[in-house]
């Protein structure tokens, strides 16, 4: 203390820090009311910033108040000025978390509306995350005289060798960047690798890849090894994919009279199924003249992969039903074999002698 403490000193610092109080209580109401309208709009990025606002600007109100009831009380110097210190380092370390959580969420918020699914891939939000998260670490150390220059180059010397040792991680990681960039594989699209496993992914993390398979098992691939591998996406360009049903039936049939009655039955599964495609048209294409059938191609439109399971077998059952109404019959395999007597000629001996019939 400079001097000593009066009335004079603690009413303006007792006001300041009054209405550093009451300022944070006005903006949580008036952020509050904010956020109530946020909600009504269709862009959730405002909601993201709206709750960030709800953390630090109370706070900055706080310190403000608290700043001005400092500045209002006889302090000296070295305590003005470590109060200062404090009160600013509270302020950024506030600040850069609420950064990192505004611009976490709104890279989670376009990933989600570019990719159409529900998931998000947390490899762009960690990144921006730990970034941001960074660089107020570095402004706090600076604020506090604590010199950053010296750390960079030990972080540019220690980075070196870090990626040496790590490659295989840093493989995964701009892997799965790539892959990301390039949009060859978003969450929710269902792959298929050369390896085996298939199913919909559920998240592309900095390391590795989940899949959830139709049995609702998870599969981790290392994203290396996914950007590596052959695969099948059946989600893009389009969710819409065509699926084959192969069909045969007797050689007495008449082929006009059955290309007609299934076109119906597609007819009547593309509108009454879930997940068909109502305006697919139907396609029927005969291709073999089998051992005991003829052979034709029904080609059915789905909405996406999962959904062909559920139509084939609503297809298959109505065809087979309808057939039997029309008199259509669709033949098992048979085959005719025929045995002849006669003599069975053993191969001629290196004697020279002859044959031996048998029989």
């Amino acid at each position: 203390m400079t001097e000593d403490l009066t009335v004079d000193h603690l009413l303006p610092a007792g006001i300041a820090l009054g209405a550093g109080l009451l300022g944070a209580f006005l903006l949580r109401l008036l952020l509050r009311w904010l956020a109530g309208h946020a909600d009504r709009t269709r862009w959730s990025g405002d909601d993201v910033i709206v709750a960030a606002l709800r953390t630090v600007a109370p706070w900055a109100a706080v310190a403000g108040g608290v700043a001005g009831a400092a500045a209002a009380l006889p302090l000296t110097r070295t305590v003005q000025h470590s109060v200062n210190q404090v009160l600013q380092v509270l302020l950024i370390f506030v600040a850069t978390v609420t950064a990192a959580r505004v611009v976490a969420g709104l890279v989670r918020t376009v990933t989600t509306s570019r990719s159409g699914v529900a998931g998000s891939a947390t490899i762009f939000v960690n990144i921006t995350r730990i970034l941001v998260l960074a660089i107020g670490f570095l402004v706090m150390l600076q604020t506090l005289g604590v010199s950053i220059a010296p750390m960079l180059t030990a972080l540019g010397v220690g980075g070196l060798a870090v990626a040496l040792a790590l490659q295989d991680t840093l493989a995964n990681l701009f892997a799965g960047i790539h892959i990301l960039a390039s949009k060859t594989v978003q969450p929710g699209d269902y792959i298929q690798l050369s390896s085996g496993e298939e199913g919909y992914v559920e998240d592309i993390n900095w390391r590795q890849t989940t899949v959830r398979e139709l049995s609702n098992n998870l599969v981790v691939i290392p994203n290396g090894q996914l950007a590596k591998s052959n695969m099948t996406n059946f989600m893009r360009p389009e969710q819409r994919l065509t699926v084959l049903v192969q069909v045969g039936v007797s050689y007495d049939s008449d082929l006009e009279h059955v290309e007609r009655v299934t076109t119906e039955v597609i007819a009547e599964v593309m509108t009454e199924v879930g997940g068909a495609v109502p305006d697919h048209e139907p396609a029927i294409r005969f291709h073999t003249f089998g051992d005991s059938r003829i052979g034709f191609t029904v080609i059915l439109g789905v909405g996406e992969f999962s959904d062909q399971y559920r139509i084939k077998h609503e297809f298959i059952k109505r065809l087979h039903k309808r057939y039997r109404v029309e008199g259509i019959r669709i033949p098992s395999p048979a085959r005719t074999v025929a045995l002849q007597q006669g003599a069975v000629v053993l191969p001629q001996q290196r004697t020279g002698e002859d044959p031996v019939p048998l029989g």
